[in-house]
């Protein structure tokens, strides 16, 4: 189904004359000696006559035809089809909220957030690369909410591999906490007196310590690591296909422009989407929904990249300061090609809270407060918000709503020939206390939710510290 069979070579955010293989990129997360970002040399389409299908693939088709090419010659089909099928035991759903609006409910795994997607991909690869090697492969992984749940989970009980979770304390809701806090056997979670981003340094400060990689062999399972960000892919390319071909029953336009709104704090699941429009997905654009923690839609309005320290909002996942991959966002595409595809947007607290409302009572859909960004996003924007922008006002970039800035894709939306695609990254039922607040109900708890909130807490309090988490890494990680 892919147009040709090449070998997949992987360069470097920092210096592109790297140039190393798939199992490379994987099993060192990221580039000790330039602390840069691994991305494929090129990215592959799929073939027409596979994305034009009707209906369309299945999921798990999508992912292996997807996947192929960025393994070839390093993972013969027939393991990469069992990978695959060992992964995704769940599919995403896309739900049509109004008319021209689709939620893409992305919490129907294991621990109910998008990370799932990435993460049991990545540990399987790992898992299959890590056969042949000598001793325990480390994986270091920082996290503001959902993505350590995740990597725990999909590397629990997994033989070779051992896990070390980092989370800012106190700064991630109950149930996050408790899917974090109650792994045994070969994962465990570090609680570090700081904030997600003192989580990644300290992790990334390990990834390029020369002493500790030659104790330990090392691995990120954050979306710096490139075997966790290519899986998020597929269901960019397979919900953009549903809706394609179900849009013109739903709102009666036969070519309707499909546009993603992106919950996003790392934007590895943004630079996730980026890989399937490459590869052919029919997505006309996207927008950059962020919280208060707003760095990528300052540079996208400014063209300044100024990182910061987080500040905490009810949308915890993204509370991400200096975003790592804003690395291959830039390594990918000009800053003008980045104007041209994305509109950005970010909201504080109380928007988010209004949000969560506004989607509840016009709906019926009970939406958590990551996707409640992304809805206010998309309805602000295809109800005069392009236009106000085309027609000369100019957003203060300080205050929540669009910045001020047209993508090639606005006159479309504005000509209403234009559906939006929501990222719903986590079950409203792991931020209760917020979304009961908003809409007066307690939003459904899933079994795998209720099921954690009685283990007991095992996680380990850390100080926000190099050293300090050096000194752990070596008393208590196996060689």
């Amino acid at each position: 189904m892919v147009c040709k069979d090449i070998k997949m070579k992987y360069t470097d955010t920092r210096d592109k004359s790297v140039s190393t293989d798939f199992r490379t990129a994987v099993m060192s997360g990221m580039n000790s000696k330039t602390g840069g970002l691994y991305i494929p040399t090129n990215i592959p389409k799929l073939d027409s006559s596979f994305i034009n299908k009707n209906p369309e693939p299945s999921f798990r088709e999508i992912a292996f035809n997807m996947a192929k090419p960025f393994v070839e010659g390093e993972i013969p089909d027939d393991d990469l089809m069992a990978i695959i099928q060992d992964a995704y035991p769940f599919t995403p759903k896309t739900v049509p909220v109004d008319k021209s609006a689709y939620i893409l409910e992305l919490f129907h795994g294991p621990t109910c957030a998008f990370k799932d997607f990435g993460a049991r991909f990545m540990a399987r690869v790992m898992s299959y690369f890590n056969r042949t090697e000598n001793g325990t492969l480390h994986i270091l992984v920082a996290t503001s909410g959902d993505t350590g749940s995740a990597v725990g989970s999909a590397f629990h009980n997994v033989p070779g591999l051992d896990v070390t979770i980092l989370y800012p304390e106190g700064k991630i809701s109950k149930i996050q906490e408790k899917q974090l806090s109650t792994f045994t056997g070969n994962v465990r979670a570090l609680k570090v007196k700081g904030t997600f981003d003192d989580c990644q340094k300290l992790v990334k400060t390990a990834f390029t310590d020369a002493e500790l990689r030659k104790e330990f062999r090392l691995s990120s399972a954050n979306s710096i690591n490139i075997s966790r960000l290519l899986p998020q892919s597929f269901y960019y390319m397979y919900s953009s296909l549903v809706v394609r071909n179900r849009a013109p029953l739903d709102t009666k336009l036969e070519d309707a422009s499909i546009v993603c709104i992106v919950p996003s704090g790392n934007f590895g699941n943004l630079t996730s989407g980026l890989i399937a429009k490459e590869m052919g997905a029919p997505i006309r654009g996207f927008v950059a929904a962020t919280n208060t923690n707003r760095t990528i839609p300052d540079w996208i309005a400014t063209g300044d990249y100024n990182a910061r320290a987080s500040v905490e909002t009810y949308a915890n996942a993204m509370d991400v300061g200096a975003p790592s991959n804003y690395e291959r966002i830039k390594a990918m595409y000009s800053l003008d090609e980045v104007r041209k595809m994305m509109a950005s947007f970010w909201l504080d607290n109380a928007g988010i809270m209004a949000s969560i409302t506004d989607c509840n009572t016009r709906t019926g859909y009970t939406i958590d407060p990551h996707g409640a960004i992304g809805w206010k996003a998309w309805d602000v924007i295809r109800n005069g918000g392009f236009e106000a922008l085309k027609n000369g006002v100019k957003n203060d970039i300080s205050k929540p709503g669009l910045t001020p800035n047209l993508p090639e894709w606005a006159d479309e939306v504005i000509n209403k020939n234009a559906v939006g695609i929501i990222l719903e990254t986590a079950h409203p039922a792991k931020f209760g206390s917020i979304v009961t607040e908003a809409t007066g109900r307690e939003p459904a708890v899933p079994e795998t939710l209720q099921a954690v909130m009685n283990l007991p807490d095992m996680a380990i309090p850390i100080e926000n510290n190099y050293e300090t988490f050096k000194e752990w890494l070596k008393a208590n990680l196996s060689k």
